[in-house]
């Protein structure tokens, strides 16, 4: 048998074996996650090719979990999707291109103790039905007791306003709860001074408890 022959045999014997390790890997790995993939996302289910939000459409559905303060995972359309809760940005605990942000943390933590897994809520969509990221854009209402949950996250200084036209059916609302937040100095208002500052980068000063009022 030629060195060639021998090379080449061993070669197909190293991929083969690297193949089925990385398989085994992956069954482990989803099964850890409770039957989802490496990113977290549970498996579809259901025809993905109808899966869809259109624009100003409205659908009940359940909280699969929360991602990071303004980002959460329900099921639309038979398919569990990423949602973008509309006109509002919480600081960043989860970019792989931004580092974590002061007071992303405390942002997450209030949205899975709004919404925690097998919530009942209500999208309401917008102009636009989905994000440059392919996320589905929605206003997310609780049903229990129809928490507006975006004016939630803006009224106690979890988030800043983020508006993107045509998406505007409550930007004024927005506006006016950020506004008042920061006056307050609640959330991250007196915590870090504003949206985007990198955690530990904060003032020192003294935050007003989110919700406190005056």
């Amino acid at each position: 048998m030629s060195r060639r022959l021998i090379y080449l045999i061993i070669a197909l014997s190293i991929a083969s074996l690297t193949f089925t390790v990385a398989v085994a890997a992956y069954a482990v790995l989803a099964l850890y996650n409770g039957g989802r993939g490496p990113d977290g996302l549970a498996p579809t289910h259901g025809p993905t090719s109808s899966a869809t939000f259109a624009a100003h459409q409205v659908l009940a559905t359940t909280v699969d979990r929360v991602v990071d303060g303004d980002t959460l995972v329900a099921d639309v359309g038979g398919r569990y999707q990423r949602i973008r809760l509309i006109g509002v940005d919480t600081p960043e605990t989860v970019s792989p291109v931004k580092p974590v942000q002061c007071f992303g943390k405390q942002a997450s933590d209030h949205l899975k103790a709004l919404l925690p897994k097998g919530t009942a809520i209500r999208l309401v969509g917008d102009a636009e039905s989905h994000d440059r990221y392919g996320r589905p854009l929605a206003y997310v209402y609780r049903q229990s007791d129809q928490l507006f949950v975006n004016l939630e996250l803006a009224r106690d200084g979890y988030a800043s306003l983020l508006t993107f036209p045509p998406n505007v059916a409550h930007e004024s609302q927005f506006a006016r709860a950020v506004d008042t937040a920061r006056q307050l100095r609640r959330g991250l208002w007196g915590t870090c001074g504003g949206p985007g500052v990198a955690l530990g980068d904060q003032p020192t000063t003294t935050a007003r408890e989110p919700g406190s009022g005056g």
